[in-house]
């Protein structure tokens, strides 16, 4: 069975950082790409970084170029988010999900449960 767990989620202040992990299981994960996406109370949910299978791609929102890093180690099966420089427009509900190719090219095909993020003062 697949499934994609995320964690690392939790309250930051303004200008903080979070690391956010993805355990996928029920399938080899070193032969997708796996993205982040966010989706915040009243918005639509949209893609925040994808990363190749082999972590020789990657790609970002414009929203968050420079400040957020998506890197993998396959070897233990995990994905990671770093965050940094948050802001409150960060407070969101993060998913991971795994792509039905291996370059971030196609489309997700499983979603995890979310792990909620809140920036705040």
């Amino acid at each position: 069975q697949v499934q994609l767990v995320e964690s690392g989620g939790g309250s930051v202040q303004p200008g903080g950082s979070l690391t956010l992990f993805c355990a996928p299981s029920g399938f080899s994960m070193e032969y997708y790409a796996i993205g982040w996406f966010r989706q915040a109370p009243g918005k639509e949910r949209e893609g925040v970084s994808c990363i190749s299978r082999r972590g020789d791609s990657t790609n970002y929102a414009d929203s968050v170029k420079g400040r957020f890093t998506i890197s993998r180690d396959n070897a233990k099966n995990t994905v990671y988010l770093q965050m940094n420089s948050l802001k409150s427009e960060d407070t969101a509900v993060y998913y991971c999900a795994r792509y039905h190719d291996d370059r971030c090219s196609t489309f997700p095909d499983y979603w995890g449960q979310g792990t909620h993020v809140t920036v705040s003062s």
